[in-house]
């Protein structure tokens, strides 16, 4: 689909509500595959692989602005006034900002994993890995991710799914890759979550990407809501806990 000048890989299946479902930093479509064919029973899912992610094009101008001005376009093809929005990672920063930039168009809002805008570290750290990917590939950060990111119960007990990840950081673009590093150093906080916006935040206790502290802060900010603490897990959630987060998002939608 041609989005603001770049061609975007949108996925459609199902029909009733309308979900959206955001992937996060590495990431593409497929990392919500299992939640995806599960809500599909009921609802209009939509996955959008992020411009310079997955089967999608880079732009020179990629940013967590850009990224949800994307996601409002994408719906206003589809003829789609408001979705239900599910964000993961860096996800979390675009869908929180597509629901302060395009209110209307986002009746509820789900974050797994929720990132904070990054401390000066942590865009230092994201520039250096975009430094990396350029000079030396996909390659040469994707043990880092797996090891770094996956719970040390995931990467003992789910090889299948260390696996999963590291083939999706492979096949990403590194170009696009890079870009999406810089994006996230350099975003900022979207801002409050309104407090009539339906909120459902999902963490792992082993989440050290997105830690329990973030969401907690995000619900006591929003003050209607709770968060979902998953033993055991680390960043990758719903590929980490597939039938926790598919039956947390059932409930919830």
């Amino acid at each position: 689909m041609r989005i603001n000048d770049t061609e975007l890989a949108v996925e459609v299946d199902g029909e009733g509500p309308a979900v959206l479902l955001v992937h996060g930093l590495g990431g593409t479509s497929n990392f919500y595959q299992v939640q995806a064919d599960a809500l599909a029973e009921t609802h209009q899912v939509i996955r959008v692989d992020s411009a310079g992610a997955g089967r999608s094009e880079a732009r020179e101008d990629i940013s967590i602005a850009t990224h949800a001005d994307d996601l409002a376009a994408v719906l206003d093809a589809l003829g789609v006034a408001s979705a239900a929005v599910v964000g993961h990672s860096m996800g979390t920063l675009v869908v929180r900002a597509l629901a302060a930039r395009h209110p209307a168009k986002v009746s509820a809002l789900a974050l797994l994993g929720a990132v904070a805008e990054p401390a000066d570290a942590g865009r230092q750290a994201q520039r250096d890995r975009a430094a990396v990917l350029r000079e030396k590939g996909t390659a040469a950060v994707a043990p880092g991710v797996v090891a770094n990111a996956l719970s040390e119960t995931t990467r003992r007990d789910k090889p299948e799914v260390a696996a999963f990840v590291r083939e999706l950081i492979m096949r990403q673009d590194s170009e696009g890759y890079a870009r999406n590093c810089e994006a996230l150093a350099a975003a900022t906080d979207p801002g409050p979550i309104a407090a009539a916006l339906p909120l459902l935040l999902v963490t792992g206790d082993e989440d050290k990407v997105g830690p329990p502290a973030v969401s907690e802060a995000l619900a006591a900010a929003h003050g209607n809501t709770t968060v979902e603490i998953l033993p055991g897990v680390g960043h990758w959630t719903a590929l980490e806990a597939a039938s926790d987060v598919t039956g947390l998002l059932r409930k919830f939608l």
